[in-house]
């Protein structure tokens, strides 16, 4: 066995089938794969001299993955859009205004910042939500900051976009940006729509078709309000995911953002396609979109559909933390159910094993396994906050921790984030050009972010 590049020490939380945690454990890093997990003496006696990160304080986990992620210009208007607007409102007057007038370099430095941010938070693996000019941009910020993603152009038919275009246009941008982006590499390409009901049914079903005929997901969104229920039984007579199961739309190739709003049948759907659903629950609470009146996402999981966890926007979630999530669904899960049906350990589950299966990742990250990429977070417990520690590490995790603890972050075997620090790219100069372009972005979309009380 050859010299490995890194040892990690810790208590290792393996997320194998049998949810392994290793006391006083070791992962053995190689060539960006994991070659070895078990106790660290043996680790360290099978590589002696291999440097090492992590400690006896330390917990490390698999990379957190955030199943939708909006990486372009939001970031830019970070928390300034106010709270007391609709949806609509929100998305008509201030993101679409916003993206209309974005360039290629504010798309990169949004995603590059929010990479870093997300990163040092332990997301290791960001699905975006759809960059609508600039995807190429977005894929330059995602190998800058060293993590793993998928990209995605924005594609709609729809009157009144930005970027919207007619169907076959549509496929044929889907088309090149997937041949350009395969699977396999840190980034990839998805075939991405807009959704709601801002697609016709001719483009909904060839981005099915293309999704399938190039082995790549499709995503978009659907059904955060009851909007688009309103507008598919207007239209076709029948509610959304039982409309595009009809189409052939559905099915293991597609992962579907949001369906907060959908009934029993909408569920059946899910569970029978075997289709997959993206949960952002601050985005739900933050934009008051009603998720607690069902909570059809935990009867998903219920029934043993696929489901993962997002962050969403800066404006609809805010923290790009993926713990911070995961705690939220398992206490708004709690609250619904009761304390038996689901809590830390399932939450956690959504955003490292079932997460990655949720985006057809499992093969290559998820867990802490021989023969997995190296995606790999080290988080610290030695503050007070950890004291004492518990003997149950990831009901501690989840319930008490949060991104703020994260100390190391390898990606595909790389250091991307050393003591608290990207190590990739300069965080500090992102944050002084974000504060420049932030205002000049703002003008030219002729928004006024201000606060909502006086400033002296």
């Amino acid at each position: 066995m050859g010299q490995a590049d890194w040892v990690i020490t810790g208590d290792i939380v393996t997320m194998d089938a049998d949810r392994t945690i290793i006391g006083d454990g070791a992962v053995a890093v190689t060539g960006g794969e994991i070659t070895a997990v078990g106790k660290a003496a043996d680790i360290r006696r099978q590589h002696p001299g291999a440097p090492e990160r992590g400690s006896a304080d330390s917990l490390v986990v698999p990379g957190f993955v955030n199943a939708h992620q909006h990486l372009t210009a939001d970031r830019l208007v970070a928390s300034a859009i106010p709270d007391h607007l609709s949806s609509g409102e929100a998305i008509f007057e201030w993101i679409v205004p916003v993206h209309s007038h974005v360039t290629g370099d504010d798309d990169e430095l949004a995603a590059t910042l929010g990479l870093v941010d997300a990163v040092t938070n332990g997301i290791t693996t960001t699905v975006d939500a759809g960059t609508v000019a600039h995807p190429d941009r977005v894929a330059t910020a995602m190998t800058a900051v060293g993590v793993r993603g998928a990209i995605g152009r924005w594609g709609s038919d729809a009157d009144g976009l930005p970027q919207s275009a007619p169907a076959d246009e549509v496929i044929g941008a889907q088309r090149d940006l997937v041949e350009c982006y395969p699977p396999g590499g840190l980034v990839e390409a998805s075939v991405t729509l807009v959704g709601h009901d801002l697609m016709t049914d001719e483009l909904a079903t060839a981005a099915a078709d293309l999704a399938r005929s190039t082995g790549r997901r499709l995503t978009f969104h659907l059904s955060p309000t009851p909007d688009d229920v309103a507008r598919y039984q207007e239209r076709t007579g029948r509610r959304p995911l039982v409309h595009l199961e009809q189409l052939g739309v559905l099915g293991p190739h597609a992962l579907v953002a949001h369906a907060v709003h959908i009934d029993e049948a909408e569920v059946d759907v899910l569970v029978r396609t075997r289709s997959a659903v993206a949960s952002c629950p601050w985005a739900y609470l933050r934009l008051g979109q009603g998720i607690t009146e069902r909570f059809a996402h935990l009867e998903l999981w219920q029934r043993g559909g696929r489901l993962a966890l997002g962050c969403d926007t800066e404006n609809a979630g805010d923290a790009v933390d993926g713990l911070r999530a995961a705690a939220l669904f398992a206490g708004l899960a709690k609250d619904v159910t009761g304390p038996a049906t689901f809590g830390a350990h399932q939450a956690f589950e959504l955003l490292t094993i079932a997460g990655a299966e949720a985006v057809g990742m499992d093969d290559r990250i998820g867990s802490l396994e021989v023969g997995k990429a190296a995606d790999i977070v080290i988080i610290d417990r030695s503050g007070p906050g950890w004291q004492p520690p518990s003997p149950d590490p990831v009901l501690q995790l989840v319930w008490a921790g949060g991104g703020r603890s994260v100390t190391d972050v390898l990606v595909d075997g790389e250091l991307v984030v050393a003591d608290g620090r990207c190590t990739t790219v300069d965080a500090d100069a992102l944050a002084t050009e974000a504060r420049r372009a932030a205002p000049r972005l703002a003008r030219r979309a002729g928004i006024q972010p201000r606060s909502l009380w006086p400033r002296r």
